[in-house]
């Protein structure tokens, strides 16, 4: 039995149903969400009308008919009762299981702010989010969006192709601090605002103002940006709260071990719910990495796999600038900086570099050499032979090499 039905959920029941040997007889996955499995990542398109529903569909119902796997959509789990080994939902039934999964995912971060609860306060998290804001969109002309992460600046610019006027406010100095340096978040700044997002950094809200609606952003500076809606995309936080009432160890997230199994070896968690030691996990890579481990787990194809966190890359794509970043993104006393910047094309790289050995990795607008950047940071190799060559890329420095 799986709660939960997003992306990593679904690539567990994939992985469960690739083996030719089925060690469950039945799959049950009780859904809080209306709709099956669809493709987060693509809610910024729809967001922005450049895709529609039916296409983020991760499976079709007749594969879930194939594969002898009810999806309960509308149902979320209540409670857990460990004792007997049953799950109650919403609705009142009551079902038993042999192994549960809890793929719960994550919840927004939202500031405890003054005026928080007022009505034109969002999210921007799930596709019932996404339905708001575009119906939002249709009905008011201007929105503040906080927040400088990707979540944030994907909203700032699906509201902006919805004709809105848009205001981003963040915290930090600088766009995507967490993936970026701040020439990069710079440069990234510089291309949103030529295409009409206002965006100030430094600052953050400090209030929320209005009456029957919220109206207007207070800032920490004392300034008023008047609004018609407001939108809040400041980090997520793992949804723990059914594993806590079930009696399950947790932190941050719900504590799990390499092979994914929580306090209750009956139960496993997994995606952004869980927590491995001292890491969370916000990015979908993880979670797909870690549904192969406990696939292999669960069907005894891989009964000893352990699921061990690495630094994955991130791979954006803000505005239509390709934003790529690994390992280390800002220099520090002990490293050197390789730095290429077209200003015609706006394309920037940042390389890193300690003991010749490549640290990390920031690139924007040209990212085709990312990945392989990426395997150089992983692998450590010496990169003495071609450092001359290394802000060019795979192709010159394999020719130097």
């Amino acid at each position: 039995m799986i709660c939960g039905h997003g992306m990593v959920s679904q690539r567990l029941l994939e992985a469960l149903c690739r083996g030719r040997v089925r060690p469950f007889t039945r799959i049950i996955v009780f859904n809080g969400e209306g709709s099956a499995a669809y493709n987060r990542i693509q809610l910024s398109l729809l967001l922005a009308g450049e895709t529609n529903e039916a296409s983020l569909a991760l499976q079709q119902d007749q594969w879930f008919r194939n594969n002898g796997i009810e999806v309960c959509n509308g149902e979320p789990v209540v409670t857990i009762n460990r004792e007997d080994q049953t799950v109650t939902t919403g609705s009142g039934r009551v079902q038993p299981y042999t192994h549960l999964v809890l793929a719960t995912g994550s919840r927004p971060a939202k500031p405890g702010l003054p005026g928080a609860d007022l009505p034109g306060v969002m999210t921007f998290r799930d596709l019932e989010d996404t339905r708001t804001l575009i119906e939002s969109a249709g009905r008011h002309r201007r929105a503040v969006v906080v927040g400088g992460g990707f979540l944030g600046l994907e909203a700032a610019e699906g509201l902006r192709q919805r004709g809105m006027a848009v205001t981003l406010l963040h915290r930090s100095g600088h766009l995507l601090n967490r993936q970026l340096d701040r020439i990069g978040g710079q440069l990234l700044q510089q291309h949103m605002e030529e295409r009409g997002v206002n965006i100030r950094t430094g600052t953050a809200p400090k209030a929320l103002l209005g009456r029957s609606t919220v109206r207007a952003v207070q800032l920490d500076d004392e300034t008023l940006v008047s609004t018609d809606l407001v939108l809040f995309a400041t980090g997520i936080t793992p949804a723990t709260e059914l594993a806590r009432t079930a009696g399950l160890e947790c932190d941050r997230g719900i504590l799990v071990d390499g092979q994914l199994r929580t306090s209750d070896p009956a139960v496993s968690a997994l995606g952004e719910c869980c927590q491995l030691g001292n890491a969370t996990f916000g990015l979908v890579e993880p979670g797909y990495q870690q549904a192969e481990v406990l696939a292999g787990v669960l069907n005894g194809n891989t009964p000893d796999a352990e699921y061990r966190p690495v630094d994955t890359p991130t791979r954006l794509k803000i505005s239509g600038v390709p934003i790529f970043s690994c390992g280390q993104i800002s220099p520090d006393g002990d490293t050197e900086s390789v730095v290429w910047q077209d200003h015609e094309q706006n394309h920037y790289c940042r390389l890193l570099i300690r003991n010749q050995r490549l640290t990390g990795a920031v690139l924007l607008g040209d990212t085709r050499d990312g990945p392989w950047y990426s395997q150089r940071i992983q692998q450590q190799d010496d990169i003495s032979r071609y450092r001359d060559f290394i802000a060019f890329g795979k192709n010159y420095c394999e020719a130097a090499a």
